[in-house]
């Protein structure tokens, strides 16, 4: 017996054709959908302590990523299907495992500033770059647009929510974007880009801190 966390297939066709191709772009469009949903975990900062009357804002998070875990668990061991996972992830961790574990590592272990900054790159950035090797006559705006790009959003988050002088927060975004870009560039079998390109330009935030450029608490 088949268990199924989808349709069939019949909203990605319906998605796909929205945009004139099939059920593959369907699918492609879906997971970047999913994918630029996860900037959604910032909400964490911003709802008020005590908002949920049976649990604090950690612990609902905590619980989300224990849900995501549970899922991938009966996908693996019980043939449970979903819809956004590819063909080379059946005998593996699903990206989206990496994911999830990515962005509430973010928030719960780093300062907001640095959270935004990652998060937002990652979320907005690494579905660019899926883009980009997937359209051939776009592979010249590698690694250059995505970097930009990735700056950009890391200069916002650090000068808009950390207040950070702006020289510094310029210097942090390029480090964090260069840091991020090229993560996510290796294909590791066990380790998915998701995780590390949200992780390493974090760490690589608190270590130019540690080292000199004096990161605001």
């Amino acid at each position: 017996m088949e268990f199924r966390l989808h349709g069939g297939g019949r909203f990605r066709r319906w998605l796909g054709a929205r945009f004139g191709g099939d059920q593959a772009l369907g699918d492609r469009l879906l997971r970047r959908i999913i994918h630029v949903s996860g900037a959604a975990v910032l909400l964490y900062f911003v709802i008020p302590s005590g908002f949920f009357v049976v649990a604090s804002t950690e612990e609902i998070l905590l619980g989300l990523l224990a849900a995501v875990l549970v899922i991938e668990v009966l996908r693996l061991a019980f043939g449970l299907e979903l819809a956004t996972v590819r063909e080379y992830e059946s005998r593996r961790v699903g990206g989206y495992v990496y994911y999830s574990v990515a962005l509430t590592a973010a928030v719960l272990l780093f300062p907001e500033p640095i959270a935004a900054a990652v998060v937002l790159g990652t979320a907005l950035v690494d579905p660019l770059m899926g883009e980009i090797r997937e359209h051939p006559r776009a592979h010249r705006l590698y690694p250059s647009v995505p970097v930009a790009l990735y700056a950009g959003l890391a200069f916002v988050a650090l000068v808009g929510i950390g207040r950070w002088p702006v020289g510094t927060s310029a210097l942090l975004a390029v480090a964090a974007a260069a840091a991020a870009v090229a993560s996510e560039r290796p294909r590791l079998r066990w380790v998915d880009d998701d995780l590390v390109m949200t992780i390493v330009p974090a760490l690589v935030l608190v270590a130019l801190g540690i080292v000199g450029l004096r990161l605001p608490p």
